[in-house]
């Protein structure tokens, strides 16, 4: 297998209602999105990456209703974004203000960066981190 690496990377997180997750993460990550029409929503993360934001019943379509019950699994996050920025603290505040949850404030952790831990509101998971590694 061999990966194309003149196309970015899309990470793309499934979700309830696909205008107020955009305008969550408008607020949040403080960018305007790359795209945005009904079914999907783009934001550049970096370089060659991507967050797509999708509702539930545009996968289910994709998917011919082969997997059951998509985003109805409350009782685990669906995913994490590991988000390395500059302030995490600050971020963490945003995804407060916009309606998300904080669920562990900014600390140091074993493997070297400082993170806080954050839940959108389709109950993804956000981590924002800053090395401390020098």
């Amino acid at each position: 297998m061999s990966i194309d690496n003149s196309k970015a990377m899309m990470l793309i997180i499934y979700v309830e209602n696909q205008e107020k997750a955009r305008d969550f993460y408008k607020q949040v990550l403080a960018m305007e999105p790359l795209m945005d029409v009904p079914g999907m929503t783009e934001f550049k993360l970096d370089k060659n990456v991507l967050l797509g934001i999708m509702p539930n019943e545009g996968i289910a379509r994709i998917l011919e209703g082969k997997v059951k019950n998509l985003g109805k699994s409350a009782a685990v996050p669906k995913c994490e974004l590991y988000l390395p920025v500059d302030d995490p603290d600050e971020y963490y505040h945003r995804l407060i203000k916009a309606g998300g949850t904080g669920i562990v404030e900014g600390k140091a952790r074993p493997w070297g960066d400082y993170t806080a831990y954050g839940m959108d509101p389709d109950g993804n998971l956000i981590a924002f981190a800053k090395s401390t590694n020098k």
